[in-house]
């Protein structure tokens, strides 16, 4: 894996070697991001833009987020066998203080009212075996954690059967090899 565009193009994103963990392609990557650029669905610019990377793994999205020049990336992710990679990964940025990483479980009340402010763009990347978003989604929400025009991308399984709640609006879907994308947002 590696970041595809802006200041730290090319550079190498560790792995982690366990099968927990599935980082994000870098084609599926790719195509979030041209989405991003280039949908007229929905207007969020990278570079102005306040990140929130949930269950962030290795951080691939969050660190191609850092990039292209993210005003900032916080990273929520608790599982071990992944914290150090991701710790290593943005030590290996050198010298960005644009990012923050939470240690939390973020199905096991995680409390999004330690955010003061609101995000343009919330990156959910769950376990494929993690059924139900639901809380997660309910929880954004309620705390008024996204901003009005902002937008949330979920990354699912392909066949993954989400059910998600009636306010929460799915603007655009799209599968690449295993991998499914939804971008939604709240009505």
């Amino acid at each position: 894996m590696r970041i595809i565009s802006g200041q730290f193009k090319g550079k190498k994103i560790l792995e982690p070697r366990d099968t927990k963990t599935r980082p994000l392609k870098d084609l599926t990557k790719e195509s979030i991001f041209n989405i991003i650029n280039h949908s007229n669905k929905f207007s969020v610019d990278i570079k102005k833009s306040k990140i929130l990377d949930l269950f962030s793994g290795t951080g691939s999205f969050g660190i191609e987020c850092l990039s292209r020049e993210a005003k900032e990336v916080i990273f929520v992710e608790n599982y071990s066998g992944v914290l150090p990679i991701l710790k290593k990964n943005l030590f290996n940025l050198k010298f960005l203080d644009n990012y923050l990483i939470i240690e939390k479980n973020i199905l096991n009340d995680f409390d999004f009212k330690i955010f003061k402010e609101k995000f343009d763009i919330i990156f959910i990347d769950p376990p494929y075996k993690e059924n139900d978003l639901t809380k997660v989604l309910i929880s954004i929400l309620e705390n008024k954690v996204l901003k009005k025009e902002g937008i949330i991308i979920i990354h699912r399984h392909k066949e993954q059967k989400d059910i998600f709640p009636d306010f929460f609006k799915i603007i655009e879907e799209k599968k690449y090899g295993k991998s499914k994308i939804i971008f939604g947002s709240y009505y």
